[in-house]
């Protein structure tokens, strides 16, 4: 797996914007179908708890495998920034990949527990908004899991390098 030097040109925080619109993706190809499927099976008060649920263990696995593997997920793909271990930047691994989706969706899961949910709600957009903090923008399940989101200029969708 190809490292990445924080000095080569072009490597740099990815912007908040990118990690917007790269999250925006992936929700959209986890959460419609999870939707989607639960409001078609469910009544309304159970599709209400079990979504959340499911999106968070969808939100897990999806990242886990795509994150440990390659550092991008279809999102991340698509807006030219990838996921890279804070320390040496290399791909982060599965169990790095594994702490981070959890830190970022355990928050999601907690949603329809009454007191816990809003308080789990609150540390979720707080983590998140550390993203806005410069020079480093790391979300909270970046600094658990000592990863940091990097953009690539010169990425080339044909390159099968896990990150290039």
């Amino acid at each position: 797996m190809r490292e990445v030097d924080a000095g080569e040109p072009g490597v740099r925080a990815a912007e908040p914007g990118q990690r917007l619109v790269a999250r925006l993706i992936d929700t959209l190809v986890l959460g419609l179908p999870v939707t989607l499927v639960a409001r078609a099976v469910l009544p309304a008060t159970t599709a209400d708890v079990v979504i959340p649920v499911a999106l968070a263990a969808s939100v897990i696995g999806y990242d886990t495998i795509l994150l440990g593997r390659w550092g991008r997920t279809l999102g991340k793909r698509v807006t030219g920034i990838g996921v890279v271990s804070a320390r040496d930047g290399a791909v982060p691994g599965f169990a790095v990949a594994l702490l981070r989706a959890t830190v970022y969706a355990g928050p999601i899961a907690m949603r329809p527990v009454p007191v816990l949910g809003l308080l789990a709600g609150i540390v979720w957009v707080a983590g998140v908004a550390l993203v806005l903090r410069a020079p480093e923008r790391s979300a909270l399940h970046d600094r658990a899991a000592g990863t940091t989101v990097v953009t690539f200029p010169a990425f080339r969708p044909a390159d099968r390098q896990p990150i290039s």
